[in-house]
């Protein structure tokens, strides 16, 4: 009898203070999404988990007690692009597309360092226009305020 890949959802809590701002990060991780031989809607328990939070949230500040809420949203989907293949795959285009509406997606080419210089620029590139092609809308990081210093205005272009 074959065994069926599932995708698992783990969360992990991590408490962060920097410059006296305290933050408590919720990293929500998926083993096994994409590792089946058959993909097909494997995104769903992904897109059922966001809708999940956010709901929760939407009932915790529609109740009459919201002194102590918790945010459990899902605020930022990093979504790691293999770099083994040409460009993106039918189910990462599957995934964002399916997700794009509800959470705001970073993508990254992971293992970027098994890549040089030349083939990382041409896989983000191909990236680029894959996600522009399929009308996928990702996350644009924001413009620097005009008041910053000249070395954070170059990271943040860089960034970009």
């Amino acid at each position: 009898e074959r065994i069926t890949q599932t995708v698992e959802i783990t969360k992990h809590v991590v408490d962060i203070e920097e410059k006296g701002v305290k933050l408590r990060l919720t990293i929500v991780d998926t083993p096994g999404f994409g590792d089946a031989v058959n993909n097909t809607e494997c995104w769903k328990p992904v897109a059922d988990y966001i809708d999940q939070q956010f709901e929760q949230y939407f009932r915790d500040e529609s109740g009459l007690n919201r002194k102590n809420i918790q945010d459990n949203r899902v605020h930022c989907c990093i979504y790691f692009i293999s770099p083994f293949g040409h460009g993106l795959r039918p189910l990462d285009v599957e995934f964002m597309r399916a997700l794009h509406q509800r959470v705001n997606i970073v993508p990254v080419l992971a293992k970027a360092d098994t890549l040089t210089p030349a083939e990382v620029e041409h896989m983000k590139n191909k990236i680029r226009e894959e996600i522009e092609h399929y009308g996928i809308r990702i996350y644009q990081f924001p413009e620097c305020d005009s008041d910053e210093d000249e070395e954070f205005k170059l990271q943040d272009q860089a960034l970009k």
